[in-house]
Parts: C-alpha cells; sequence; structure tokens
C-alpha cells in the first residue's frame, strides 16, 4: 500500500469520524437543551435573553452560547456564557466547551476560592479537548466569556476577545456602560510579552495582530489566549482565564456578554442603550443581534459578516423595568468598576 493511499484513508477516516461527532453533537445537544433552567438557543427566560445568527464568513456558525439557571443545584446561581470559535473545526469546540465547561465549573465551585474553581475548570476544559477523539483542535479553538452570579456576586472568567460589559446606573441617575473584561489581542503588552518568551510571533496583518509559530505564517491566530489551538499552545498562546470579581448593587441593571461580531461594529454605549430600549427583556438579545447586522452591512459593505451572539442577563426582580427611565444614557470609557482582577 503506498503512502499517499495511506495517507489518503487517514485523511477520509478522521473527516469520518468529525461528521460523526458533529452529528453525535447535535443529539446531545438536543438532550442537554431539554435540562430544566438551561438554555442553548435563540430564547429568554424571566433573568436572560440570548440570541445568536450566523454571519457569512463560513459554512457553520461558529458561535455558542448557555444560560444555566441554578447553577450547581444552587437557585441563587446562574452560569452564563459566550463561546467565539474559529478554524476549520471550530463550530464543534465551542459547542463542546459549552456543553462541559459548566458542569466542570460546578464541579471545582467555590465562591469563596472563585479564581481557583475558574483555574482548575478552565485547565480540565483545555486538556479534555486536546485529548479528545473526535475533534482536531490542533488549528481550532474557541474563546469563552463566562460569569457565575451567586447572589450579589458576580465572577468572570474570560479568555480570547469576546467580552464583558455592565449597564449600570450613575449617582445622577444615567445609564452607563462599564466592560468588565479585557480584549485579549496579542498586541497586548503582557500578552505579547509572553508569546515573544515562548518563541511566538506576533505580527500585525491588514492592522489585525495575529499570533504564528516560529518559522511559518501559520496560524494566524487573533487572540492571545483560547481553548484548544494546540499548534500554539507551546508558543505563548494559553487557555488561563482573566478572572474578575465585583459586587453587584442595585445601580446594576444588565450584563451582557457576547462574540466579537458585536464589538466589532457597535460600542459599549450602543450595546447598553441597544439593550435598554428594547420593547421587552426577551427580545433585547435578539434587538442587538438585529442591530450589529445593520452595522455590520452599513459600516463594511464590502466584508463578510461575522458570527454574532449574545446574552443579556437581567440582575434586577422587575421584569417590567420601565423603559423611559434608561432613555438617558453615558458612556464610559475605562474598565474601572469592575472590581479587582483576581489573576491574570
Amino acid at each position: 500500500m503506498g503512502l499517499g493511499f495511506r495517507n489518503q484513508r487517514k485523511k477520509v477516516k478522521r473527516e469520518n469520524g468529525m461528521r460523526n461527532s458533529s452529528v453525535d453533537s447535535m443529539v446531545e445537544e438536543d438532550e442537554v437543551h431539554k435540562v430544566p433552567g438551561r438554555m442553548f438557543r435563540n430564547g429568554s427566560s424571566n433573568v436572560a435573553s440570548m440570541c445568536t445568527r450566523q454571519g457569512n464568513k463560513g459554512t457553520n456558525n461558529q458561535d455558542a452560547m448557555i444560560v444555566s439557571e441554578n447553577f450547581g443545584l444552587r437557585v441563587d446561581t446562574v452560569f452564563c456564557g459566550v463561546f467565539d470559535g474559529h478554524g476549520p473545526y471550530g463550530h464543534m469546540v465551542s459547542r463542546r466547551v459549552r456543553d462541559s465547561l459548566p458542569l466542570k465549573l460546578s464541579d471545582h465551585w467555590e465562591v469563596n476560592r472563585a479564581s481557583d474553581s475558574f483555574l482548575k475548570a478552565f485547565k480540565v476544559m483545555d486538556n479534555d479537548l486536546r485529548v479528545h477523539p473526535n475533534i482536531d483542535c490542533y488549528n481550532s479553538g474557541t474563546t469563552a466569556v463566562t460569569l457565575v452570579k451567586q447572589g450579589q456576586d458576580l465572577i468572570i472568567g474570560n479568555v480570547g476577545d469576546s467580552r464583558a460589559i455592565l449597564g449600570t446606573r450613575d449617582d445622577d441617575g444615567t445609564l452607563t456602560a462599564v466592560q468588565l473584561t479585557v480584549d485579549l489581542k496579542p498586541n497586548l503588552p503582557r500578552e505579547l510579552q509572553r508569546i515573544w518568551q515562548c518563541g511566538g510571533r506576533v505580527v500585525a496583518k491588514r492592522k489585525v495582530a495575529r499570533v504564528y509559530l516560529p518559522y511559518s505564517d501559520f496560524p494566524g491566530l487573533a487572540m492571545a489566549r483560547a481553548f484548544g489551538d494546540f499548534c500554539l499552545k507551546d508558543f505563548g498562546v494559553i487557555s488561563d482565564p482573566d478572572i474578575y470579581y465585583r459586587r453587584l448593587t442595585k445601580k446594576d441593571e444588565f450584563i451582557v456578554l457576547a462574540s466579537d461580531g458585536i464589538w466589532d461594529v457597535l460600542s459599549n454605549k450602543e450595546v447598553v442603550d441597544i439593550v435598554a430600549s428594547a420593547p421587552s427583556r426577551s427580545s433585547a438579545a435578539q434587538s442587538l443581534v438585529e442591530s450589529a447586522v445593520l452595522a455590520w452591512r452599513f459600516k463594511y459593505p464590502r466584508k463578510k459578516s461575522d458570527d454574532c451572539s449574545v446574552v443579556c442577563l437581567f440582575l434586577d426582580s422587575n421584569p417590567y423595568n420601565s423603559r423611559a427611565s434608561n432613555t438617558k444614557t453615558k458612556r464610559t470609557g475605562h474598565i474601572g468598576r469592575c472590581g479587582p482582577k483576581i489573576r491574570k
């Protein structure tokens, strides 16, 4: 048997495995979706609204999202996450992380040791992807912007360039936007230094900083941290999350988690305004995604739009809060008020 034929057989077997895994994941997704308190698709509950829409860059929507109420069997706790996949099998990686990470975090969860809980869960998740038999994560991966709200404690774990922001009231009653996470791009000084020290390269192409192998123009990852992407894990790309803590107050109204398909075309202020002016909470995420789709067409008419995914988590207990008072808004351009960042 010739070497070329053997390689072709391996390629076909691997591709068939990927297809079978994709079918299996859809079956598993249908089963998990039936679990009470967990949402994976477009829809809403009493506390959250979520929406995703595929762009026109590829054949699959590579984004995934989740809202899990009664997280860890705790009635006062909710888990939310948005995952933006990339690479040939990014859609499979993002869905795998969406399905598995909440379970791993629940297994390790201690609110008084939230940083350790997030670090352990993210490490176990990445190791599971490394040895997964049916998902090729060598050149595929996903971001993860996740939160756990337990009572008035908010803990955020973030890898990649998805983002979390908060809609909160100033002392004068103005609704403002506060960015809760940092977009972990390769050209951030602390990220750049780590990648260089590990032998990776960061090169800006078309104004986008990307990570490459030392002696190859491959793969060109546009973020410094991610699940998967094991071709770059020895060269400075990591899956350790940035972790943030905030004690919520009555002035805090909602949190928005979204993939970069939203942030590439809408500012934090615009996102807060759109959510605050939505006709209802249940339509807030859909309104935001529709606004982003229109913004893509207007700002980049010749460019293919990215997938857009949003989770809106509402923090107060009144589902019929007045929208009229939300028309007074102001932008905040810093990442203050987020509380201490527990770990880099």
